[in-house]
């Protein structure tokens, strides 16, 4: 069988304004996003979260399943769903307002987040609220040191600062710098690094990261593209794919999907994945990016976090895979 990445984090009822008054529930979180991207693309992925009681939670699992995303690790909460409310702009950019008090989301316990993964995991992607909410965001730095220590899988962090803006700079870039010393991959927003490092653009802050011990730091560029570093000393930047937006929610998310499931397929990621990430030539990383970039392009040609499915990227856009 091929092997599985696995994702952790929250699931998150994005309510988005249909017109004025009207809001429409949808399946939303960056983590949940992102494994219903892998999903789509073929990729065996499994997703662990807190999956609450209430009316949300079928349609979660509804939504995973009809994605292809294997719910082995989902964990039946006693809380209610975590709920965000999605205003567009005039661009179609989305800002989030979120309810979390008592969610199911951040009550992980020691036992459901105990043991190691699975032998036939190859990485582990987690970022966004889970990392920033306690009691669970402890456990999950905790998670993350054990597998990095094990060696056995590539860890992937994607920063995604939601709720640190509303507090201090310098803490919210502790938080996060202890992630990145974990992780052997980092895919973030320059909006995000804007905040954390007032001032510095994103190749200052990728060299910083690559520093701490990643063996690729990825920077999402909006409409100028991405740009990638990696511990080995290559850089490239690519530009963002022409598309006609509808709106941004969950590009982000597809962005990282596409990126995984590529690295995936070059046989980037598990236990020598770190020397593979570090080591990756200039050629390669460019088409890495502009396959990411085309995922992430086509989410945004279509309301809400809709990412494609294999089958809609165009042939330049799929991947050789020796897995498949």
């Amino acid at each position: 069988m091929p092997p599985v990445i696995e994702v952790l984090g929250e699931v998150v009822v994005d309510l988005v304004e249909q017109s004025p008054g009207v809001f429409r529930a949808y399946p939303g979180g960056s983590p949940l996003n992102v494994a219903v991207g892998l999903g789509r693309l073929g990729r065996r992925t499994a997703l662990r979260a807190r999956i609450g009681a209430d009316a949300f939670g079928p349609m979660f699992r509804r939504h995973l399943a009809g994605s292809g995303v294997d719910g082995r690790g989902l964990v039946a909460a006693s809380q209610p769903s975590t709920l965000a409310v999605a205003s567009l702009d005039a661009a179609g950019v989305a800002s989030y307002d979120f309810w979390l008090q008592g969610a199911a989301d951040w009550q992980w316990t020691p036992a459901e987040l105990a043991a190691p993964l699975g032998t036939d995991v190859r990485a582990l992607h987690t970022g966004s609220l889970a990392l920033e909410v306690e009691p669970g965001a402890s456990l999950i730095v905790d998670l993350l040191r054990r597998e990095r220590d094990r060696g056995q899988v590539t860890i992937s962090y994607d920063p995604n600062v939601r709720l640190a803006r509303g507090g201090d700079t310098a803490a919210g870039r502790a938080r996060v710098e202890a992630v990145v010393r974990l992780a052997h991959l980092v895919k973030a927003s320059d909006d995000d690094l804007a905040w954390l490092y007032p001032g510095d653009g994103p190749r200052e802050v990728a060299r910083r990261w690559l520093e701490l011990g990643p063996g690729l730091v990825v920077v999402t560029l909006g409409a100028a593209g991405a740009y990638a570093a990696t511990a080995g000393g290559v850089t490239q930047h690519r530009p963002a794919r022409p598309v006609t937006v509808v709106d941004t929610v969950g590009a982000g998310d597809a962005f990282t999907a596409g990126l995984l499931d590529g690295l995936a397929a070059a046989g980037a990621l598990g236990s020598g994945g770190h020397t593979a990430l570090a080591g990756l030539d200039a050629a390669p990383l460019a088409r890495l990016l502009d396959r990411a970039g085309l995922v992430a392009a086509l989410t945004c040609a279509r309301a809400g976090a809709d990412p494609p499915t294999l089958a809609e990227l165009p042939p330049d856009g799929r991947r050789p895979d020796r897995t498949h």
